[in-house]
């Protein structure tokens, strides 16, 4: 396949499908270079677990999340990210995943931070965290907090989602004083408290990622470039464009009115009370997003 193609196919999909291409193509990459080259490139990215060596490198507290210890861990959070992702993407656009995902991806690491310094015989001997579960916890969670009695297929029978929520949950918590992965555990608390806070302070009608969202904005708008205006631009004025962009903007707008009536439904009723269509033009708008 052409590069065209690839990048294509890449524009095709949702916005949890591309976060996973790009954990893949990492995961990929990292392994080739610490096979090649050296496995100390790896510590530029992990999260450190002093506060001291995370000042030193800020940006891992992002980075982290990218990196995997070995196929199953990153086929694990892959999968679990593909489905809870669907769910989120068919209530919301793109951008509020985003912010569930790498809000829940920062509070776990520094959920980790803290608890190091704090019970550093607790964690271990740990030198870092990686990872994508604190991100996926938070989405997974998120779900089954803003959906509860959503009902979902495990092999042979149905479950709801606050089970499932619970089950992972408990399963992290149980864990931790038993030893083993309890930094990585800490971090998907974290993760799975994010979740659990932003569906709740949503159904009270504040967006608790919106300042984390306007902050992304803005370190995107300074690696965009400037467009050259020409001043002839602006003495002639397309009436057929206006019209056709006055149409576009009505059509954006019936649509957001009708998807947030769809939202009022699945917070009065829950998600299983839609019809079939309104499932199906969430999961469209979700993907147009």
């Amino acid at each position: 396949m052409t590069n065209g193609g690839l990048r294509y196919q890449y524009a095709r999909l949702s916005v949890s499908e591309k976060l996973i291409a790009i954990n893949v193509v990492v995961f990929i990459v990292m392994g080739l270079i610490t096979a090649l080259v050296s496995p100390i490139f790896e510590n530029w990215f992990a999260l450190p677990k002093d506060f001291f060596g995370f000042l030193k490198q800020p940006w891992s507290i992002i980075t982290y999340s990218f990196l995997h210890g070995g196929i199953f861990h990153i086929l694990w959070n892959m999968y679990i990210l593909y489905v809870a992702g669907r769910i989120l993407l068919n209530l919301f656009d793109g951008k509020r995943f985003l912010n569930v995902y790498f809000l829940g991806v920062i509070l776990g690491g520094l959920l980790f931070l803290l608890s190091y310094n704090i019970f550093p015989a607790l964690v271990g001997i740990n030198t870092s965290l990686i990872g994508a579960s604190a991100g996926v916890m938070a989405v997974l969670i998120f779900v089954c907090t803003y959906i509860p009695n959503q009902e979902v297929r495990l092999i042979f029978f149905n479950v709801k989602l606050w089970q499932v929520g619970l089950f992972v949950v408990l399963m992290d918590l149980v864990q931790i004083p038993l030893g083993g992965n309890v930094g990585g555990r800490i971090a998907h608390s974290g993760g799975a408290f994010l979740g659990y806070m932003y569906a709740r302070q949503l159904y009270k009608g504040t967006d608790i990622g919106e300042g984390f969202s306007k902050l992304m904005d803005g370190l995107a708008n300074l690696f965009k470039k400037r467009e050259k205006k020409s001043p002839l631009k602006t003495v002639y004025k397309n009436r057929r464009a206006s019209n056709t962009n006055q149409k576009a903007n009505n059509d954006k707008q019936s649509q957001q009115k009708k998807i947030d009536a769809i939202l009022d439904k699945i917070s009065q009723s829950g998600y299983e009370s839609l019809s079939k269509a309104e499932k199906d033009f969430l999961f469209k708008a979700g993907k147009d997003d």
